[in-house]
């Protein structure tokens, strides 16, 4: 019986359902969230296919303890390496030697001997003037350092692809320098004329290598598995280039000798041949090196025979020769893709130089390619898990299948082509997207649920909603006690836009209005009470507790008014569509903070999540009596102490007077919430400053101090009558009445500041 149209309309749902988590690993696996799983799937694939052999020899000179014991305690006289370099190319006629830590005079110990370090230095010097095929290191390891005029810089490795820096802002590395004058107070740093490579590693890890990097000494250091690449191949100097994102060798003719791919322009992978111990490598202790080179120049003619048998192993003959610190103590290992346990770090130039003269580079496909591959598994593997009828568990058993032939796939092609397929991420999506699609049946529960909270949301506060759903209990009549802050919002002459304004476009102001502040309250942890026609009735505190309700509550009230503003600019560029009134609407809001009624108010059978008690009354006369002083956002002393508490310089207050609301036998400090502090200008600095000066005049029944600085105050004020859309008054102005008010009605002795207000 063939699929009725709504099981197709379901099955249809339900893949487009299923669509985003192929496309979300996609997205992961381009923004490098995966780059630690593919670590190690690409470490599987090295420990798969093995250690390989190259075209090229490697004898690894290993600097130890053993060899430390040997020869005596570092720091060597460099006139040992150079002996040792000597003989290994003169008489071992190796091709290339390659250093693998920088021969630098900033880390000579104060004790050294002076003369001896300068000795051994112009012994080293006079060997590396013949320019013979030897690589000094160079390193951005120290990143701190003193420049000669003795102040601290910074030497970071630039990575070009993100680096902001300009290129005279780029420090070159730490590099090799032989002081060659035996007086300390006349310094003679001696650079050499040979091969300068970069032994550094990206992240400390060995998987990437800066391939080159600028310096704002107007050279170029390349890295140093490339340097002794070009002399392995007796290139010249300037035989390296960096072409798009290749590194380039060119003989002397003009011709290629190789053209090495690079990550982003700049980075170079390894791709790994054999591990540390293999037989694929050599070794030989620096000591034992040594002791051979000190031995070619013996008086003993027997000592020179054995020495020379010594380096006339076929081991060095045209061998790439690294000498570097092997052991643990020196702390220049790491593990590597086929080195579980952390070895020698020179291991990396060795099997870069490995890479570069076999050609043999790791090479990855497009993101193109990858995104399908990620695709077209998920929906073969996905398809078949999720097929029903009597072939269902044939089909799940093919899916299975089809993730290891992937699996097996992957593995194979970097055996034979050093190609790098997306592995996790492939894998991650399929998985992921055919167990969703089996917990089918749990998704449409979740989606019933959530059914549910979008129905009773659009009536109540979501935050209520959540909390009746995960209580699993029925609303019932009854509050509590607790402490909160109230929020009253009302639109400035609101009479007046119904009587210009027809129902439709009346409707469409106040949706758009109402939806601004709502947005606003909920997005600062509010919780909407009600609408009251154009009036916003909401709580901060409940019915999820926030102990800074007050700061949030404040904050949302300047929030709404920067709002409300844009909102002004926006009807007004829309012409003809909105009368002016429109364009110079203002809204008008009140808090208070204090202990409330909270909960479900009403008859038996309906009823409301909502607020009660005199702190919400005395809120909704802050809204009301902002009218009076020409604010618009008026909150009580209660309210400003508890914002205080958790964002004192996040805003600005300014204290009105104390007032008896009509309805109270209290009295209630008031304050204006003048703004953010980062809106508030110098000139609304000033104008509270005179305004506090008018209230001290006014409190000490100064009437005419308080008229004089009120004056002053009002030509500072912010919202100025006329000027400012829909501004009638300002609290200058207010003050400034009150003052011949009070003129003409003494209030006596005793009196505290307090004003009884006449209306609501």
């Amino acid at each position: 019986m063939p699929p009725s149209k709504k099981a197709k309309s379901l099955s249809y749902l339900r893949w487009l359902l299923l669509l985003p988590i192929p496309v979300l690993w996609c997205v992961a696996n381009h923004s490098g969230w995966l780059a630690f799983l593919e670590k190690r799937a690409i470490d599987w694939r090295f420990e798969f296919r093995g250690e390989i052999e190259a075209p090229v020899k490697v004898v690894y000179v290993n600097v130890d303890t053993l060899s430390l014991n040997t020869i005596g305690g570092w720091p060597w006289s460099r006139g040992y390496f150079a002996r040792v370099a000597e003989a290994l190319i003169k008489e071992g006629r190796a091709r290339a030697v390659g250093f693998d830590f920088v021969f630098s005079d900033a880390g000579i110990a104060e004790s050294v001997d002076i003369r001896k370090l300068v000795t051994g230095n112009a012994e080293f010097g006079r060997f590396l003037m013949t320019q013979p095929p030897v690589v000094l290191a160079a390193a951005y390891a120290g990143q701190k350092f003193l420049d000669v005029n003795g102040r601290e810089r910074e030497r970071i490795l630039p990575i070009v692809a993100t680096d902001p820096r300009r290129l005279e802002e780029m420090e070159p590395p730490e590099m090799p320098s032989f002081e060659t004058s035996p007086d300390p107070s006349k310094p003679r740093p001696y650079t050499p004329p040979v091969a300068i490579g970069l032994i550094d590693t990206i992240s400390s890890e060995t998987r990437l290598v800066p391939a080159w990097a600028p310096s704002n000494v107007r050279r170029t250091f390349y890295h140093m598995s490339l340097e002794l690449a070009r002399l392995y191949w007796g290139l010249p100097r300037d035989a390296i280039a960096i072409e798009d994102d290749r590194a380039v060798f060119k003989r002397a003719d003009g011709s290629v000798q190789a053209s090495v791919p690079l990550l982003h322009g700049q980075l170079l992978e390894v791709n790994w041949f054999t591990p540390w111990y293999s037989h694929y490598n050599a070794h030989a202790e620096f000591s034992d090196v040594f002791l051979y080179a000190e031995a070619l120049h013996s008086a003993d003619p027997e000592e020179q025979r054995i020495a020379r048998e010594y380096f006339a192993q076929d081991e060095f003959k045209d061998a790439v020769v690294l000498i570097g610190p092997v052991d643990p103590l020196l702390q220049d290992i790491a593990p590597t893709s086929l080195d579980p346990q952390a070895v020698p770090k020179v291991s990396v130039h060795g099997n870069l130089v490995k890479t570069i003269v076999a050609g043999k580079f790791l090479s990855r496909l497009s993101e193109t390619s990858n995104n399908l591959i990620i695709l077209g598994l998920t929906l073969v593997v996905a398809t078949l898990s999720l097929a029903g009828g009597a072939r269902a568990l044939f089909a799940k058993l093919m899916a299975v299948l089809a993730l290891g032939i992937y699996v097996v796939l992957t593995l194979r092609i970097f055996e034979v082509s050093h190609l790098v397929l997306p592995f996790t991420a492939p894998l991650g999506a399929a998985l992921t997207t055919s167990f969703a699609g089996l917990i089918w049946q749990v998704v449409e529960e979740q989606k019933a649920k959530g059914r549910i909270k979008g129905m009773f949301g659009a009536y109540v506060s979501p935050q209520l909603v959540e909390k009746m759903v995960e209580a699993k209990d029925d609303p019932q009549l009854g509050g509590h006690d607790a402490e909160i802050t109230a929020y009253f919002s009302d639109i400035q002459s609101f009479s007046s836009f119904s009587e210009k304004l027809g129902s439709g476009p009346l409707v469409e102001l106040m949706n758009e209005y109402l939806t601004a502040c709502t947005d606003i309250v909920q997005a600062e942890g509010g919780t909407l009470d009600k609408y009251i026609g154009d009036a916003v009735v909401a709580m901060f505190g409940a019915p999820i507790p926030l102990p800074d309700h007050a700061y949030r509550a404040c904050v949302a009230t300047q929030r709404v008014h920067l709002k409300l503003a844009e909102l002004r600019t926006k009807w007004a560029s829309e012409g003809d569509k909105w009368p002016q009134i429109v364009w110079r609407m203002q809204s008008r809001i009140g808090l208070n903070s204090g202990v409330c009624m909270i909960g479900n108010m009403g008859s038996r059978t309906r009823f409301n999540y909502t607020m009660m008690g005199d702190n919400v009354n005395l809120a909704a006369r802050m809204e009301s009596g902002a009218k009076q002083y020409g604010v618009y956002t008026m909150v009580t002393e209660a309210t400003k102490h508890a914002c205080e508490q958790h964002g004192k310089d996040t805003l600005v207050f300014r204290y009105l007077e104390k007032i008896v609301v009509k309805g109270r036998t209290i009295p209630v400090p008031i304050y204006e919430i003048v703004g953010l502090r980062e809106h508030v200008s110098d000139q609304t600095r000033a104008c509270l400053a005179r305004f506090e000066q008018g209230i001290a005049c006014y409190l000490a029944q100064d009437w005419d101090g308080a008229e004089a600085h009120f004056k002053a105050s009002v030509e500072l004020e912010p919202n100025q009558p006329g000027k400012t859309p829909g501004v009638e008054g300002n609290p200058s102005l207010t003050l400034l009445s009150r003052c011949q008010y009070m003129r003409e009605h003494p209030p006596g002795a005793g009196w505290d500041g307090t004003y009884v207000m006449k209306e609501k």
